[in-house]
This record gives C-alpha cells, sequence and structure tokens, in this order.
C-alpha cells in the first residue's frame, strides 16, 4: 500500500491492527484476541466485523483456513506510523519544523526523552 494513501484508522479499528501486529503472521481470531485482550477486551463478534472492515480498506489479508479464517497484515507498523507522522506534520503543522518542535515539546514529553531524540537526530539515527 502506498504510504501516501494510508489514511488514519478509527481507534477501534487500530488497536486490532496493534494486536495483529503483535502476531507471527498469519494469526487466527484466537491469537489477535490474545493480544487485543491485554488492552481492551472486545466480544468476538465485535473483532470479527473489525477484521472484515480492515480487509475491506485493504489493511488486512483474510484467507479462508477450514472452518476458520487467517488474517496477515498488508500494512505494516512502521508503514503506518510512517504515513501518520507524514499526515501529522503536513496537515496540523503545516509542514513547519518550529510548529513541529513546539508541538513535540508541549507534548508532555520528558527532558530525557526530547533529548534522546535530539541524539538520534544529531546522529541521523532516524
Amino acid at each position: 500500500m502506498d504510504p501516501n494513501i494510508i489514511r488514519r484508522l478509527p481507534d477501534a479499528e487500530l488497536e486490532v491492527m496493534q494486536a495483529l501486529w503483535s502476531c507471527t503472521p498469519p494469526a487466527d481470531r484466537a491469537a489477535i484476541e490474545k493480544n487485543l485482550h491485554r488492552a481492551r477486551p472486545m466480544a468476538a463478534t465485535t473483532l470479527l466485523t473489525l477484521l472484515v472492515r480492515l480487509g475491506e480498506k485493504g489493511f488486512v489479508n483474510i484467507e479462508k483456513s477450514g472452518r476458520k479464517s487467517i488474517y496477515t497484515p498488508c500494512v505494516s507498523r512502521q508503514e503506518y506510523l510512517a504515513a501518520q507522522g507524514r499526515n501529522f506534520w503536513e496537515k496540523l503543522c503545516g509542514g513547519s519544523v518550529s510548529t513541529f518542535a513546539a508541538a513535540l515539546c508541549d507534548s508532555g514529553l520528558s527532558r530525557e526523552e526530547l533529548a534522546q531524540l535530539r541524539e538520534l537526530l544529531e546522529k541521523e539515527a532516524l
């Protein structure tokens, strides 16, 4: 999927994707539900509905394996983060470095976290 067209997911769908990303792909519903249960328990029917929606949006590939379905992410966590970071940068910060830096400083990051970010930038590790 082109990172420029990866749209933001609603919170419930993003939680399901995070649970799927935490699994070794491909994953069945039970494995996804186990990871999801740690963050936000939900009914099996709700989980299946959200997985179908994610499949329709191109985030998840769904394959039948006998009577159950197997799910594989089509978008990696890194691809999603990159796309959402770019979206934040462009839409909310207007592409301005100073606006972005101010948002980071006001976000509640600790001095240590900001120092770590500065160090990564200086080392060109990002």
